[in-house]
């Protein structure tokens, strides 16, 4: 892969996809090859401590858009709605679209986090089980389908672990960002 203008291309990094696919993963990679900081929405949409405890919309919204006004991240998360809030300030996208199977499997391996219990934890894998078949939500495969087509920069499309795993091992390192 090739990634002419890298400096201005990966400013701004978003990463979408369902849970399991490997978006964290990937935003380590990216964050740790660029010297980039990681923004994870979970860590937004979430209270500290209340796994399951959503956080105030109002708060969490300014959250996101604060965080989007920054300088360089690379952000990742499942949350259309959050994605939007950012897309203005994106300069390259990467949706990560593995088989639902995948994505359980992957859940499964890294196991119950964050103080939930098992009644959480099957809940979340039948949410992803659900991604292609949520209508009218934005953490779908509809959703993202739709933003990743209207997004007008340079985006990327990973349908299975290989690819991920390329695109991580391809992006230059400490990529220089010109004073402003």
């Amino acid at each position: 892969m090739e990634f002419g203008g890298a400096s201005a291309v990966f400013e701004r990094v978003f990463i979408m996809g369902n849970g399991g696919t490997g978006k964290t993963w990937l935003a380590q990679r990216i964050g740790e090859r660029l010297g980039q900081p990681i923004i994870h929405l979970d860590d937004i949409h979430w209270e500290p401590g209340g796994y399951g405890v959503a956080r105030c919309r109002s708060l969490r919204d300014t959250m996101v858009k604060a965080a989007a006004e920054t300088d360089r991240w690379v952000m990742e998360g499942v949350y259309g709605e959050l994605a939007n809030m950012a897309f203005g300030r994106v300069t390259a996208l990467i949706w990560i679209d593995l088989p639902e199977e995948l994505c359980i499997a992957n859940i499964k391996e890294r196991g119950i986090q964050g103080g939930g219990t098992e009644t959480q934890f099957a809940g979340l894998l039948k949410w992803v089980a659900e991604y292609r078949i949520r209508a009218n939500n934005w953490n779908s495969f509809d959703a993202h389908a739709r933003l990743f087509s209207a997004f007008p920069g340079p985006k990327w499309l990973l349908s299975d672990r290989e690819a991920v795993t390329r695109f991580a091992g391809s992006l230059p390192l400490g990529i220089e960002v010109a004073d402003e």
